[in-house]
């Protein structure tokens, strides 16, 4: 959600802030801003801020420019108090200003003890509070870092936080508990962060704070404090990034470049867990060697929005193919819904970011009752990553749209790669079995290129969805969780209010919204469940329905008429036809939205990674 960037350096800070800040616009936010200490203007603290996107700020910097070589900037994602300039980071109160990703669940009650010594709030932020009660310790005479520490002590609930203090020019405190903060490392120079891609263009050396850390830094270093006060050694890791990643490459939006993305990522993750039994030693062979399903009798997923339909999708696969009994969860749920594990029960917990709050706690829930956790994530040192016993990268690459597109599909292969590993591992699959699956998971990055010739018809169907108010989307099978996923990101990106449904469910109720003016996509490929699909699809023709039909030339043949618009994806029976077919709906979410002219890769209220409850 928020992002954090601290720098203490050789050079004017505000540039290198706004800079770093802009690497994090992927997150989602509704206001920005810096502050900084000035040596040259008596260690003076100042700061701006700015409503809107991080292009308002920088034309304030213009006009009202910022010096110093210490700073902190963020850019805020509203939770307490709306989107104004007032309510924007960094919150200043005294001698001191301070940056904040998270919630501080206490605040209220800190207020009241505020407001006792005659501090009051001049905003509606959580955030506020935590600069107050700093500014209050260091009028009772603790020095900074004392007084950033007493604060920290103070604070319930989640939050990664930086302090930059009036009179010190070589000084900043991070902090983190439940959200994501790292440190990277300069000649000279040290860096804060909300992730390794805020700090790509400073540095490539990072430290990731543990839970319960603070760390002090200078110019000349950091040091680790963990959550008992104690010094510690935290390791540096070189993490390579490239910056090139947060370019459009000659592309509209980053949703689209991330679109055309997917057969090559999705070509590297399949050969990563079926490459050549060579290389099984190694790679994400040994990975999925490492997990062990024999005498398991249970596979609980757990994840939140996208990712949750990934492991609804993958539900079909592990339980037709590895005769695994499934059981998915939203995270949101799980982790309060306190349910019973056992030994014989492997946890898996999807996030694209390894940092969504909900899933994280979830994990933690399950560390040491499951028999093993395994993650399925696409930043290997997030915290998600670091505290599974298995994380399985997915190698979609930095993705920046908020709404997920190459990672979801990656999420997708590596859980098809896992349940055909698990298949054999339980004596499904024999050999020969295995073979044939594996060819057609590694057939399905090519099968994904052939269905990205659909986007010219997708761009005339999206002419017309551009001025519908609703949608519905229907699937039988693993195509059910697809509609779902298709319903999502229409709604996400264009506004549209859209639905999924499984399409035996259409008699259940969503057809009384049929009318001559409702669109309703049909995922529908040449399987088993056809001729159901089918049926479902005359049910709605019969009441003046749109259809938009989606499936292979066999299937649109045999529909017959009565079709509205028809968008043909290449012949791909078997199971993993999710995968491809996720192009189609992906490309008509993209091309209502750029037909409604909504911020495609920033849309409203949204963030990218979900830190907070």
């Amino acid at each position: 959600m928020c992002g954090i960037v601290g720098v203490i350096g050789k050079h004017q800070a505000a540039p290198i802030l706004v800079d770093g800040l802009r690497r994090l616009e992927y997150r989602g936010y509704d206001s920005a801003g810096i502050a900084t200490v000035d040596a040259a203007q008596g260690a003076r603290l100042d700061r701006r801020r700015a409503l809107g996107k991080l292009v308002n700020l920088a034309d304030l910097l213009v006009h009202e420019p910022l010096t110093g070589t210490c700073g902190i900037g963020h850019t805020r994602w509203a939770t307490h108090g709306a989107a104004t300039t007032a309510n924007a980071h960094p919150h200043a109160r005294g001698r001191v200003a301070v940056v904040h990703n998270g919630i501080i669940e206490n605040y209220r009650q800190l207020r009241e003890e505020l407001a006792t010594h005659q501090i009051v709030p001049e905003t509606q932020t959580d955030t506020e509070t935590v600069a107050m009660l700093c500014n209050w310790f260091l009028d009772q005479g603790h020095a900074p870092e004392a007084a950033a520490k007493a604060t920290i002590a103070r604070l319930e609930g989640a939050y990664a936080l930086a302090f930059l203090f009036e009179g010190e020019t070589d000084l900043l405190i991070a902090a983190r508990k439940g959200s994501p903060l790292a440190v990277g490392w300069g000649a000279g120079e040290m860096f804060i962060g909300s992730d390794a891609l805020a700090l790509a263009a400073m540095t490539s050396e990072v430290t990731y704070l543990e839970e319960g850390d603070i760390a002090v830094l200078t110019r000349a270093g950091a040091t680790f404090f963990d959550e008992g006060g104690d010094i510690v050694q935290r390791a540096r890791k070189t993490v390579e990034i490239d910056i090139h990643s947060v370019d459009k490459g000659g592309y509209k939006h980053f949703m689209a470049k991330e679109i055309a993305e997917q057969p090559r990522v999705l070509a590297a993750a399949a050969d990563y867990y079926l490459g050549g039994r060579a290389h099984a030693d190694r790679g994400g062979r040994a990975l999925l060697e490492s997990i062990d399903f024999t005498n398991v009798d249970r596979l609980v997923m757990v994840a939140c929005g996208t990712a949750a339909l990934a492991c609804h999708t993958a539900k079909y696969w592990f339980e037709q193919i590895a005769r695994l009994p499934v059981e998915i969860d939203i995270a949101s749920e799980y982790r309060y819904r306190e349910p019973p594990l056992s030994d014989r029960t492997v946890a898996l917990f999807v996030s694209q970011s390894g940092e969504t709050a909900d899933t994280l706690a979830a994990l933690r829930y399950c560390a040491g009752k499951a028999r093993s956790i395994v993650s399925v994530v696409n930043v290997g040192t997030s915290s998600i990553a670091r505290e599974s016993d298995v994380a399985l990268p997915i190698l979609a690459g930095t993705e920046i749209g908020v709404a997920s597109t190459k990672a979801f599909t990656c999420q997708l292969t590596v859980l098809a790669a896992m349940a055909i590993t698990a298949a054999r591992q339980r004596g499904h699959l024999d050999a020969a079995g295995e073979v044939a699956l594996q060819e057609q998971l590694m057939a399905v990055p090519r099968l994904v290129g052939q269905a990205m010739h659909c986007e010219t018809t997708v761009k005339e169907i999206a002419g017309h969805l551009g001025h519908v108010d609703d949608a519905l989307f229907l699937g039988r099978g693993a195509m059910y969780p697809l509609a779902l996923e298709g319903a999502l990101k229409l709604k996400e990106i264009s506004y549209i209010h859209a639905e999924g449904y499984a399409s035996g469910e259409l008699k259940h109720g969503p057809i009384a919204l049929v009318d001559d003016k409702l669109p309703v996509v049909v995922l529908a490929p040449s399987d088993a469940m056809f001729d159901k699909s089918v049926s479902n699809m005359q049910e709605v023709i019969a009441r003046s329905g749109r259809i938009i039909m989606i499936s292979d030339a066999a299937g649109l043949a045999e529909a017959g008429e009565g079709v509205w618009q028809a968008i043909e994806m290449p012949d791909a029976g078997g199971p993993f036809a999710p995968i491809i077919y996720a192009v189609a709906v992906q490309l008509l979410a993209y091309h209502t939205a750029v037909e409604k002219g909504t911020d495609v890769d920033q849309p409203r209220n949204l963030a990218k990674s979900v830190t907070v409850e």
